[in-house]
């Protein structure tokens, strides 16, 4: 259901879309994201990652947390 203007829209979807398989898709797309979040605060956590890398990669890697994060 969603509200345009003055009106009201009810679009069924019974039967379009499986909420089973809708559900086991998204909690591997978080599984996915939360492994990518933790190996990247791994490797922002390693001081020598971080003191030896060039300071652009790092500021992509912190981008990247931040994406992850969003």
């Amino acid at each position: 259901t969603a509200l345009v203007g003055d009106l009201e829209i009810l679009i069924p979807l019974a039967g379009l879309i499986d909420k089973d398989a809708e559900l086991a898709r998204l909690q591997k797309e978080m599984d996915k994201l939360d492994k990518d979040a933790g190996r990247i605060q791994n490797k922002l956590a390693n001081e020598n990652f971080v003191a030896r890398a060039p300071e652009a990669v790092v500021e992509k890697e912190r981008q990247k947390l931040a994406e992850v994060h969003s």
